[in-house]
C-alpha cells in the first residue's frame, strides 16, 4: 500500500509540475499583452500593437503545451484517485466542469481571432478579444484554486451515509476565506514569471544589439510589471496566507517554519537551518528572535505552537521538504524584491539600459520564477499532507485500491519520456519565435 501510494503522488506531482510550468505564464503574459494593446490604442505607436502580437505567439504555444500536459491530469482523477473522485466529485466536480466548461473555451475561442482576426476585427474588438482571453485565463485559474481552496479548507458540504460529500452550499465555495488569499497570491506570482520572462527577452535582445527598440520596451514593462508584483506577492498576499495557515493548519505552519519546540515569550524568525528529523531540530540554525510572532500576529510576544504539540500521525508527511520549499519560495522572492527595485532604480535614472550586470541578471534570472512558483505550490501540498481534504480524508483513503504500483510506475516513466520530448520540443519553437523577434517596425 505504501509502495503504491508513493507512486501515485509521484506520478501526479511530476505530471502537475511539468504542466504548471505553462499556465504560470499564460496567466500573467496575457495581462501585460492587454497592457501593450491598450498602450497601442492610446498612443497609436506600431511597436505596442507588435509586442502585443509577438507576446501572443508565446502566449498560443504555452497554452497547446499547457492543454496537452493538463489533460492526463484529468484522467488520473479516475485511474490513480478513483476514491477520491467518487467520495468528493459532488464538490470538486463542479469547479472544475465549470473551468473547463467557461474558462477554458472563453480563453481558447478569443485566443484564435486574436492570433489571425486583426485585420477583420479592427484594432479596437481585437483589444476585446485579448481582453477576454485575459479573462479566460484568470477566470481558470480562480476556479481551480476553488478547487484546490476547498481541499486545504473545506466549506459548504455535508457527508452522506455512503462516506460521499455533498454540496449544500455552492456559494461557499466561492466566499471561502482561503480562497481569495491565495487566489491573488498565485496570479500575482504568474505575473513575476511574465515579467521576468518578458525583461529576459528584452536583456537579451540589448546585449545581443538585435530588435533594439523592442528589447528596452520588453525591458522597461518586465521591470515595472516585476517589481509591483514582487513586491504584492509578498504583501498583503503572501502574508494573508500564512496568516491562514497558521490559523487553519497551525502544524503545517509549525513545520514549514521549523518550529519544533514552542517557544516561551514570541518566536525566532529562522533565516537559515537543515531540519534534523531524528533530534527534533534544527541544525546550524540562524533566527531573529521574536519577529515571527510580530509577523503572525502583531504581538513581539505571541506563542507559536511548535511540532511538539502535536500528534505525530497528523505531521505533514515530509516536514523536511515542506520546510526547504517553503524558504526557497521566500528566498527567492526577496532577490526579486531586491534586483527589480534595482533595475526601477536605473530605469528611473535612464542608466538601464547601459548597466550590463543588470541586464545580465535579468538574462540569467529567467528559470528562478518558474522555481519559486514551483516550491510554492509544493509548500501548499506539502504542508497539506497527510490529508486529501484537510482533517477529512487521508491521501491513502483517496487512492484507487486496484491499480497497482508497477502499472504507476511503468505510466510514470512513460511520461517522463514522452515530457522530456514536449519539453524540447517546446523550447526548439520558443527559441525559433524568439530570435525571429517581433516584426521589424516600418517607419
Amino acid at each position: 500500500m505504501e509502495d503504491m501510494l508513493f507512486y501515485d503522488r509521484m506520478q501526479f506531482a511530476f505530471t502537475i509540475t511539468f504542466h504548471y510550468l505553462f499556465p504560470q505564464l499564460t496567466m500573467g503574459l496575457s495581462l501585460m499583452i492587454v497592457y501593450f494593446k491598450w498602450k497601442f490604442l492610446r498612443s497609436k505607436l506600431e511597436k505596442y500593437n507588435e509586442a502585443a502580437k509577438f507576446w501572443m505567439k508565446i502566449f498560443a504555444l504555452n497554452f497547446a503545451m499547457g492543454v496537452v500536459t493538463g489533460i492526463p491530469m484529468e484522467f488520473q482523477f479516475g485511474t490513480n484517485w478513483a476514491k477520491f473522485s467518487e467520495l468528493t466529485g459532488g464538490i470538486i466536480g463542479q469547479t472544475l466542469a465549470m473551468e473547463g466548461m467557461f474558462s477554458f473555451f472563453l480563453e481558447s475561442s478569443f485566443l484564435g481571432l486574436f492570433l489571425f482576426g486583426e485585420k477583420l476585427l479592427g484594432h479596437k474588438l481585437h483589444f476585446v478579444t485579448g481582453f477576454l482571453v485575459f479573462l479566460g485565463s484568470w477566470a481558470s485559474g480562480f476556479l481551480i484554486i476553488a478547487t484546490h481552496s476547498w481541499m486545504q479548507f473545506p466549506v459548504g458540504y455535508e457527508i452522506m451515509e455512503n462516506g460521499k460529500f455533498v454540496l449544500n452550499n455552492f456559494s461557499a465555495l466561492f466566499s471561502n476565506p482561503w480562497l481569495w488569499p491565495s487566489y491573488l497570491h498565485n496570479q500575482l506570482a504568474s505575473v513575476i514569471t511574465s515579467s521576468f520572462v518578458v525583461a529576459s527577452i528584452g536583456a537579451f535582445y540589448i546585449l545581443n544589439k538585435k530588435h533594439s527598440e523592442f528589447g528596452q520596451l520588453f525591458v522597461k514593462t518586465g521591470v515595472v510589471f516585476g517589481l509591483i508584483s514582487s513586491v504584492l506577492v509578498a504583501f498583503p498576499t503572501g502574508d494573508m496566507v500564512a496568516k491562514n495557515v497558521a490559523k487553519h493548519q497551525p502544524v503545517t505552519f509549525a513545520a514549514m517554519e521549523g518550529i519544533f519546540e514552542t517557544e516561551q515569550g514570541g518566536s525566532e524568525i529562522v533565516l537559515i537551518g537543515q531540519p534534523n528529523m531524528l533530534e527534533k531540530k534544527l541544525d546550524n540554525k540562524i533566527a531573529v528572535p521574536n519577529i515571527l510572532s510580530f509577523l503572525t500576529y502583531q504581538d513581539w510576544d505571541a506563542e507559536i505552537k511548535g511540532l511538539n504539540e502535536f500528534d505525530a500521525k497528523d505531521y505533514p508527511t515530509n516536514v523536511p521538504g515542506l520546510y526547504y520549499s517553503y524558504h526557497i519560495m521566500v528566498g527567492l522572492g526577496t532577490i526579486f524584491i531586491g534586483l527589480m527595485l534595482l533595475a526601477t532604480i536605473q530605469l528611473y535614472r535612464k542608466k538601464l539600459y547601459k548597466t550590463k550586470w543588470i541586464l545580465w541578471s535579468l538574462l540569467f534570472m529567467l528559470p528562478f520564477p518558474y522555481i519559486a512558483n514551483t516550491t510554492g505550490w509544493y509548500t501548499s501540498e506539502l504542508g497539506r499532507q497527510p490529508w486529501l481534504v484537510y482533517n477529512l480524508m487521508r491521501t491513502s483513503a483517496g487512492a484507487s485500491p486496484t491499480v497497482s504500483s508497477g502499472n504507476t510506475l511503468f505510466t510514470l516513466l512513460g511520461f517522463i519520456g514522452l515530457y522530456l520530448l514536449l519539453g524540447l520540443l517546446f523550447l526548439m519553437l520558443a527559441g525559433k519565435i524568439i530570435n525571429k523577434g517581433p516584426h521589424i517596425l516600418k517607419h
